[in-house]
């Protein structure tokens, strides 16, 4: 039986032996969903890339408190580091992009206000929105064994980020009418910036912007993709050609 995976903010790492008392939504989760009592076997996380093997001490359906039993260093991070810069799609499609973004290794993502963007979110709404979005990166690292989460940065429209200075390293933006494919590409970099449009793509104008800031513009194929697809086609054809992914 796979030991449930659970994860627990921390500002420093654990040490063994260690009585942890998780956060309510852990304890939710353990006590309410998993309905695990004491004596159970889990695996904590906490951003610092390594696992912690523990074991339930206390249980109830509000309070779970745990045991650190065994440290070891996770092993499932890529060589490569990816940002994601994702135009905002609608609902569900831009959720599903986070969770298998994730689980595909990248290591941060920026969502994108662009022309063809759909979605208008400003103040309060668009803070619980990053939070909800960050929660379902949380949710994708405890299922695909990854101990370090990917922080979901604040979202901003793309000049404003290209202004800012956008990462360094290999920039890319997915454009299907693009000269060159992503698969030609000889390069082998230690870090990676990929720029995917929203549902309704990007404007020629975009394209020239992101490559004024040293973006090149690259196509996958001879067919046009939804922007969840196009997304994980990239990020997967980079991980093969870059990463650990075979």
């Amino acid at each position: 039986m796979r030991v449930p995976r659970i994860y627990e903010a921390a500002g420093q790492p654990w040490q063994i032996g260690a009585n942890i008392h998780l956060s309510e939504d852990a304890a939710n989760h353990v006590g309410r969903v998993l309905r695990m009592t004491a004596g159970q076997q889990l695996e904590l996380f906490n951003g610092d890339g390594n696992n912690y093997a523990a074991t339930i001490v206390e249980a109830t359906k509000r309070s779970v408190t745990v045991t650190i039993e065994h440290v070891a260093t996770n092993q499932s991070e890529a060589p490569l580091a990816i940002h994601l810069a994702q135009g905002i799609s609608r609902g569900e499609r831009m959720d599903f992009v986070l969770q298998k973004s994730v689980e595909l290794g990248v290591t941060e993502i920026t969502p994108l206000f662009t022309e063809r963007c759909g979605v208008k979110l400003t103040g309060e709404r668009l803070l619980k929105k990053q939070q909800q979005w960050q929660k379902i990166v949380i949710a994708a690292c405890e299922q695909s064994g990854r101990s370090v989460v990917p922080q979901v940065h604040t979202p901003m429209h793309l000049q404003q980020w290209l202004t800012a200075g956008a990462p360094s390293g290999l920039k890319l933006t997915l454009d299907p009418y693009a000269a060159k494919p992503l698969r030609d590409l000889a390069d082998s970099p230690q870090q990676v910036t990929l720029f995917i449009g929203p549902e309704g793509g990007l404007t020629e104008t975009e394209v020239q912007a992101t490559a004024s800031h040293e973006f090149l513009p690259v196509r996958l194929g001879p067919r046009i993709l939804r922007t969840e697809t196009a997304a994980l086609t990239a990020l997967s054809v980079i991980q093969y050609q870059f990463g650990d992914l075979a």
